[in-house]
């Protein structure tokens, strides 16, 4: 078995050891150095670099912006990354909620969602856990009743709390589990949601760590209104897109 790198191979590692010297940010290399606090913008310029360059998501499929590396490629994407210390990409958007959605999302929801995703435009945050549900996931007390107003147009009404939400005081939008049918088994009756967070009724508030920082938080729901064609997958069926996430 031969266990080197072939020449094309070693090539692309010289490639991404240049671009990664002559391009990863200055500003957020010398914060790392520092240990100081980022902002929203430190956490996304490394991103928007590699959505630049056609690199933030070489996992995805071409057809969304994946790069069609061979496995070998992405290990020494990998490789080269962590050797460099270049800050991961937060995993909310591009690694967890992307293949959710160009997996059970509609087509409308692909064009809408994944270029924000990709470019780093639209930070995401994640909506799982509760102060009663986190290692029993399933037993979530969020409500989405389903409601159609005088128009015609339909939503849900939402209501409950989420906590442990890292980096919700970025977050342009988020991804939610709630429940939507009471009467049937735990797992059965949740549907996953995305939410705008600066909806009325979506209120973030930081729990505080020891080390003094918060980039934890609760997020409270208040009837918070969400149009039905933001649920990813068939109403009920959450639990499904939930553990797809997980994967990932």
């Amino acid at each position: 078995m031969n266990l080197e790198f072939t020449p094309e191979e070693e090539c692309f590692r010289e490639e991404v050891r240049t671009f990664i010297a002559e391009n990863y940010p200055v500003e957020q290399r010398a914060k790392q150095n520092s240990n100081a606090s980022l902002e929203r913008e430190d956490y996304l310029s490394w991103h928007k670099v590699l959505a630049r360059k056609g690199w933030a998501a070489p996992h995805w499929p071409v057809e969304h912006g994946g790069t069609d590396w061979t496995a070998t490629k992405r290990y020494i994407w990998t490789e080269e990354t962590a050797r460099a210390d270049c800050r991961p990409l937060l995993s909310f958007g591009i690694q967890m909620l992307a293949p959710v959605i160009y997996t059970f999302g509609t087509e409308e929801q692909k064009q809408r969602f994944l270029p924000g995703i990709y470019n780093g435009d639209v930070w995401w945050c994640q909506g799982y856990s509760e102060p009663g549900a986190g290692s029993d996931l399933a037993r979530l007390s969020t409500r989405a009743e389903r409601i159609t107003d005088e128009d015609g147009k339909e939503f849900y009404l939402v209501n409950g709390q989420k906590t442990w939400t890292t980096l919700g005081q970025f977050a342009d939008w988020g991804f939610f589990l709630v429940r939507t049918d009471p009467d049937v088994k735990p797992q059965a009756g949740i549907s996953f949601l995305l939410i705008d967070m600066k909806s009325t009724g979506v209120s973030v508030r930081p729990i505080v760590t020891l080390d003094g920082g918060a980039e934890i938080n609760d997020v409270f729901l208040d009837n918070v209104k969400v149009l039905v064609r933001n649920r990813i997958r068939h109403e009920n069926q959450g639990w499904n897109c939930a553990k797809a996430l997980l994967v990932h």
